[in-house]
Formats: C-alpha cells, structure tokens, sequence
C-alpha cells in the first residue's frame, strides 16, 4: 500500500494516460464496427441490411475506405484520453475515501461498485462530447456524405448550429452508460485479482498474465452491462436534430417497436472481441509498477 502512494499524481497521470492511447490504438477499428452496426438505418421493404454483421462490416469498411477507414474518429478520443483517465481515478479515489473511516479499510465489492460508479458521473463531462464527435465522424463515410472534415471541423460545425448543447447532445446517455458499467469494472476487477491472488500472497505479487486476464475481463463484464444503453447513445447521437423530441424515450420506442429487444444489443460481437484486448493492451506497460488496474478502468468507454 505505501509504494502506490508514493507514486507521484503526474507520473500516475501521465501512466494512465499513455494506458488510454494504448487502448485506443487497440480497440478503435472495431468500435468503428460496432458504431457503424449500431446506427445502420432499418432496410426498406425488399432491402437488405447495409452490414449483415461484424465481418461483412469490416470488409466492406476495408474495401471502401482502406484501412484508414477503422481509424475515423480517433483523434477525439485520443485528445480527450489523459484528462479522462485523471478525471477517472480522481472520482474512484474519492468515492472510496467518502465510505472508508481510515485510509486503511477494505472496501466492500458494493462499496467499491459504489466508488466506480461516482468515477463514471466524474468523466461524463469528457466522455460525452468526445462521444458525440467520435461517433458522427465514424458514421459519415458509410453514410455518403461527408460533413466534417475533422474532430474541430465537427466541434465548430455543431457550435455554430446548435450551441454547447449541440456538442453535449447525448449526455444523459453517457451518463446511463457509464455510471452502471464504472461500478461493474472496478468491482469486478478487484473480485478477479483477489480470485487470482494465492493464499497468502499481495496483489502486488500477481503475475504479468493474471493482471491481463483481470484487466480483459473486468472489461467484458463492463461491456455487458453497458451496451444497451451505449446503442441508444449511438443512434441518438448520431440521428438529426428533431428527430427524437423526446431523448432516449423515443430511441428505444423506436427500436424495440421496428427491430426488437435483441436491437439493443447491436454490435456486441464487436464489442466483446475488442474489450479484452483492448484493456489487456491498456494495463500491460503498466504492470511492472504494481498498480495496473486503476489505469485500466477506463478501457471500456473511451472507445
């Protein structure tokens, strides 16, 4: 406990941001799938779907775009990855301190879902607006028409049209993703280190492979309890202004009435081959420092 805090906060911050450019160089190509398959419209009568699912998705991608095609989008995230990933452990670390009587008592997995779950309100205020350009960026070219030439092309565009709330549009949603999926990561990480862990052994002894499958894991279980709500945050985000008056009431309406319930749970194949690797990916520089799995926390969302 006294080596990780002795940790300086700048190298931390600066750890866990190199944590979230790794995962976003992993993970972006198949987050561009999944947002592609998330917002593809319904077919007409006599229509096929534009992708029929993850691999005819990538392929098309590829065969259109090249391989530059996975990255669309990107620079959003990467921009927005430290500050995120700061704001994060800032938000874990208090959320814990409000439930701990002494810096040495051992949190609960209720109280440390608790504490997760104050860290996704914290990064919302990053998360949303980067979100909100990352996905009309990755959605622009399967469309046909391009709108925006890059992240700041599209920040001016829609401040110039719509206002602050233009770029926040999708907020609420962030937040539905988020706040429920940060409690799902760190507990379930802190659960599996402590299953990996052997009798009489420190987290801090765990092995190279161990932290890896715990860090991949706990994002997997993130990303089944985050993907109904980061289908609506796709389509919402991404349709014309007007279209749902009524946020995401009128999304999931919407899809539950044309595509049904299974409709929610578009791009799961995408997203669960990316979650694994791409928190594997984010916590592998750092486990020679022993404190991996905080810097991993955020490897679910930032895509």
């Amino acid at each position: 406990m006294s080596k990780q805090q002795q940790i300086s906060p700048m190298k931390n911050f600066f750890a866990g941001g190199f944590g979230g450019v790794c995962l976003v160089f992993a993970g972006h190509p198949l987050d561009t799938i999944k947002v592609r398959l998330q917002t593809q419209p319904k077919p007409k009568p006599g229509e096929s779907l534009l992708y029929a699912g993850t691999i005819d998705c990538l392929k098309k991608t590829f065969a259109k775009e090249g391989l530059k095609g996975f990255y669309k989008g990107m620079a959003a995230p990467i921009i927005g990855v430290t500050p995120m990933f700061a704001v994060c452990f800032f938000g874990f670390g208090m959320g814990k301190k409000l439930q701990q009587k002494t810096p040495d008592d051992i949190l609960t997995y209720p109280q440390l879902f608790a504490a997760g779950m104050l860290s996704g309100v914290f990064t919302t205020a990053i998360m949303a607006p980067g979100e909100r350009i990352k996905c009309l960026l990755q959605i622009q070219a399967s469309t046909g028409e391009v709108k925006y030439a890059g992240p700041m092309d599209c920040v001016k565009q829609l401040y110039r049209e719509f206002g602050i709330r233009g770029i926040y549009k999708g907020t609420a949603l962030t937040l539905m993703r988020d706040v429920p999926a940060s409690g799902m990561y760190f507990t379930s990480y802190e659960w599996l280190k402590n299953v990996l862990t052997p009798a009489g052994k420190s987290h801090n002894e765990l092995s190279v492979p161990s932290v890896l499958f715990a860090g991949g894991m706990a994002g997997i279980f993130n990303w089944a309890v985050a993907i109904p709500a980061d289908v609506l945050k796709s389509r919402f985000q991404t349709a014309p202004e007007g279209k749902y008056p009524n946020g995401f009431r009128d999304v999931l309406r919407e899809l539950i009435r044309e595509e049904g319930i299974g409709s929610l749970y578009k791009g799961f194949n995408a997203v669960m081959l990316r979650a694994f690797p791409a928190n594997a990916v984010s916590v592998l520089h750092l486990t020679s420092k022993n404190h991996a799995g905080l810097h991993a926390a955020k490897g679910r969302r930032i895509q």
